[in-house]
């Protein structure tokens, strides 16, 4: 008769195997290479936005961007910044729509647009590969990268679309190394979570 297992050490040995498949496979090292060669970046857009922060108040200028657009524009600009970069704060979009008269329809609006923002920078990943000099790049240079990528770019897409990083960016990525489109239409969807487990947050500090 074969000794029964506690349920927690089940889990435990699932984790530790789950855990060392992680390492041998090389999850690890291509998450931390990844935050690595994304950290410079990110800075760099940091530092911009301290910068022009000093000269001009961005939050004061979104607020009267609100305030001075028709919603349809409002809208239309938060798609831009979606599909482009994706750095202006979405919470911002959020303070707007729960000022409006049907909060949570407006929350949805944003959640949709965000979502559709970042398959749309998907395919202007797939466009940058179109230039020769550009794909000759990431064949010869960055081979290795780009199996890992392929490998494990529904990580990108997840943190891209559930923490405070851009979602453009990362689906930009998945669109420059090829990354399948089906995937990338199902990892995304959690952007329309994130999007309302914000709007539950600032709703309720209006």
């Amino acid at each position: 008769m074969k000794p029964t297992r506690n349920p927690s050490e089940v889990d435990k040995t699932r984790l530790q195997t789950l855990h060392e498949y992680y390492i041998y496979s090389g999850l690890y090292s291509f998450i931390l290479k990844t935050l690595k060669k994304a950290l410079p970046i990110l800075l760099l857009l940091i530092g911009l936005i301290i910068i022009l922060n000093h000269f001009i108040d961005i939050n004061a200028s979104l607020v009267h961007l609100t305030q001075v657009l028709p919603v349809y524009g409002v809208l239309g600009f938060f798609f831009m910044s979606e599909t482009i970069l994706g750095i202006l704060p979405p919470e911002m979009f959020i303070a707007w729509a729960g000022k409006m008269g049907t909060p949570w329809l407006f929350l949805f609006i944003l959640s949709i647009l965000s979502y559709l923002g970042g398959l749309l920078s998907y395919w202007l990943g797939q466009l940058c590969t179109k230039n020769k000099a550009f794909h000759k790049y990431l064949e010869i240079k960055m081979e290795k990268q780009l199996a890992n990528s392929k490998k494990w770019g529904g990580f990108l897409i997840i943190i891209g679309a559930l923490l405070p990083v851009p979602f453009a960016v990362s689906c930009m990525t998945a669109g420059i190394i090829n990354f399948p489109f089906k995937k990338v239409i199902l990892y995304g969807s959690l952007r329309i979570v994130r999007i309302f487990a914000y709007g539950i947050v600032v709703f309720n500090l209006l």
